[in-house]
């Protein structure tokens, strides 16, 4: 199969358009081609593509930069001369001058299906700003990595941020391709767009379903190591907004649902069990120990459940992580009542509200945690709702 920036090199009519044009590039480390060549590199080859500037999403271009809230400075490749800007430095909006630099952006992006994976709002920021200043967006399409599944509660009104573009659910089921259109749709964009399509994906082909084999992975950002943590992320990342360990600092973070010194692993998947034991349908969970060299619980044994969404344990269409990640909030609410869990630090640069609210898109998830009384099939009522509303809502838009 062929993705998007696949089709661009390999096709002079799709380039056409850009002939006499000024073109940036909005990539990271894992732009690259199916021969393993940097898109940046790619394009820069092509005579009849003028590269004037390159961008960076967190994590930056080169995805250097570990952790979240940690910035990247603008620079000047050292090879092309161009300018590098920053859409996680001094901004997060391209400013009006960085938009100067160019008539064409191409956005060429490899996604994780989730809503708080900010390269999805780095590509509303861009549509908006392109609007604003008459550029023109070209997404270079990618894979879904988490598939077509949809999951989660739909981010609710006012609850905006850099890790809540709009009112989507947690894990979307959409390419960035096809969420530019939802974004155009949904806040009334008046800008030229178009998505150079992928030739031959297939979302709901095993055994990769939206990830190909023929593809090797390469980290979209320092934390996603593999497509196990792509598939789970939709519910691990819940763990930034807790004092839980995602397994920062450690080989394989952000593929556990949770880490502490002072939480007994195998009774939190005891109570699991016997909450909602279809909820833990479609992966395998694995009683494991680690001690992180740094972030949380740092030089501390915790005690962990490893999330195995991959081989022969994996089904498609049973694994939910987002209320995989909800159950063990639950036990471990259960089973320790007191438990400091919620984190109460700034995230995102949203310093008013908990963080565990700002992943959500709202409090719905900590408050049916928190409450004693609210069972497993309130939160499946209500999550199914958002859930039909949002297929029904992009249905029309998927390209493939």
């Amino acid at each position: 199969m062929k993705f998007g920036i696949d089709r661009l090199l390999a096709d002079p009519d799709l380039r056409r358009p850009l002939a006499g044009k000024r073109v940036a590039l909005v990539a990271h480390p894992a732009s690259v081609t199916d021969r393993l060549v940097h898109a940046l590199d790619a394009l820069a080859a092509c005579p009849d593509v003028a590269l004037s500037a390159a961008f960076g999403p967190q994590h930056g271009l080169k995805g250097d930069k570990q952790d979240n809230m940690v910035e990247t400075p603008d620079e000047r490749d050292p090879l092309y001369g161009m300018p590098v800007f920053s859409l996680y430095g001094e901004v997060r909006r391209p400013t009006a001058a960085m938009m100067d630099t160019a008539d064409v952006f191409l956005f060429d992006l490899q996604d994780l299906g989730c809503r708080i994976y900010t390269f999805v709002t780095t590509l509303l920021y861009l549509l908006e700003e392109a609007a604003r200043h008459g550029k023109s967006v070209w997404v270079l399409d990618r894979p879904n990595p988490a598939g077509r599944p949809i999951e989660g509660l739909t981010l609710r009104s006012g609850q905006e941020s850099f890790v809540g573009a709009g009112p989507m659910p947690m894990r979307h089921g959409l390419t960035l391709g096809e969420m530019g259109h939802w974004f155009i749709r949904q806040f009334g964009l008046d800008v030229d767009y178009r998505v150079i399509a992928m030739e031959g994906w297939q979302p709901e082909a095993g055994p990769g379903w939206g990830w190909p084999d023929s593809r090797l992975w390469i980290n979209p950002s320092p934390n996603a190591a593999n497509l196990n943590m792509a598939r789970a992320y939709a519910g691990t990342v819940m763990l930034e907004g807790t004092t839980l360990s995602e397994g920062r600092g450690t080989t394989r973070p952000l593929e556990v649902l949770f880490g502490a010194p002072d939480v007994d692993a195998r009774a939190v998947r005891h109570v699991m069990e016997q909450l909602a034991p279809d909820w833990l349908a479609g992966c395998a969970l694995r009683e494991c120990w680690f001690e992180p060299t740094f972030h949380k619980h740092a030089k501390s044994l915790c005690s962990a459940l490893m999330i195995h969404a991959e081989g022969a344990f994996y089904d498609h269409h049973r694994f939910r992580p987002w209320r995989l990640q909800a159950l063990a909030f639950k036990a471990i609410r259960q089973l320790y009542p007191d438990y400091p869990l919620w984190r109460d630090f700034p995230y995102e640069y949203e310093f008013e509200r908990l963080a565990i609210d700002v992943i959500n898109g709202g409090p719905g998830l900590r408050e049916w945690v928190d409450d004693p009384s609210a069972e497993p099939a309130d939160l499946d009522v209500l999550t199914g709702h958002d859930e039909a509303e949002w297929a029904e809502t992009t249905r029309d838009l998927r390209i493939y």
